[in-house]
């Protein structure tokens, strides 16, 4: 098997599950649905086109927390933008400053077709909504042999530089991994309605996936920045030797 991992880290990240009418809530890490979403928008896949949606979303998946962030509420009014009139009153939530790693297991052709459409996306990519945009290329790395497990196990913990700063080196570190159970799994598995099986406006519909809960250990060493050497005077120094 091939893994395709991205990284996911923006400002704002919203990953609803069950969230429906005016209380839009988040899950704790990106689900199966808004990733898949993502994939299929950057190679071009039209809503309703389930045709081409089902071989992306039968990729197994599995996504690791690296920095948890921040939950926030949102208090959100709108308008119609044609009549004007009120909209219902909402409350949204969102992530703040969190960081994920998410993998995606299965053919390589695929998974190939996908880290290049991510680099050239027919549709932009966004991190659960719309208003959330990745602050950089969510594509990580292609591995061609390997599994899923073996790719979060191995990629560099992506937290932030101050996240870092919070644990002392040498610690160790545990991550929260929550990944597709495989079929001998799956009695000790969780389940979340998170399946895609259409995006199509009319009729969305999403299965129930197994899913297990584990960590990875990476011990922490602090990455120190070479502070850059700065003298106001050097300045003065240049213009005298120039005007010498």
């Amino acid at each position: 098997m091939s893994v395709l991992t991205l990284r996911l880290a923006g400002p704002l990240q919203s990953w609803g599950a069950n969230a429906r009418f005016s209380r839009r809530t988040t899950e704790s890490a990106p689900t199966k649905s808004a990733v898949i979403g993502m994939l299929a928008a950057a190679v071009g896949v039209e809503r309703g086109d389930d045709t081409r949606l089902a071989p992306i979303a039968a990729l197994r998946y599995g996504v690791r927390i690296d920095q948890p962030g921040i939950r926030m509420r949102d208090f959100h009014t709108a308008h119609h933008a044609v009549t004007g009139k009120a909209m219902p009153l909402s409350e949204r939530f969102y992530l703040a400053d969190a960081v994920f790693v998410a993998a995606l297991e299965g053919d390589y052709t695929l998974l190939a077709d996908l880290h290049s459409a991510l680099r050239n996306p027919v549709y932009p990519p966004f991190l659960g909504r719309r208003s959330c945009p990745p602050s950089r290329p969510v594509e990580l790395d292609l591995h061609r042999e390997g599994t899923l497990e073996q790719a979060l196990r191995s990629t560099p913990w992506q937290a932030s530089s101050w996240h870092k700063r919070q644990h002392r080196p040498g610690a160790d570190i545990h991550l929260t991994v929550l990944r597709e159970a495989r079929p001998e799994e799956v009695d000790a598995a969780n389940t979340l309605r998170d399946q895609p099986l259409s995006f199509a406006p009319e009729h969305r519909r999403h299965a129930l996936r197994s899913v297990i809960s584990d960590s990875v250990r990476f011990t922490h060493s602090l990455e120190r920045r070479a502070v850059a050497r700065h003298d106001p005077f050097d300045a003065f120094d240049a213009a005298e030797e120039k005007s010498a």
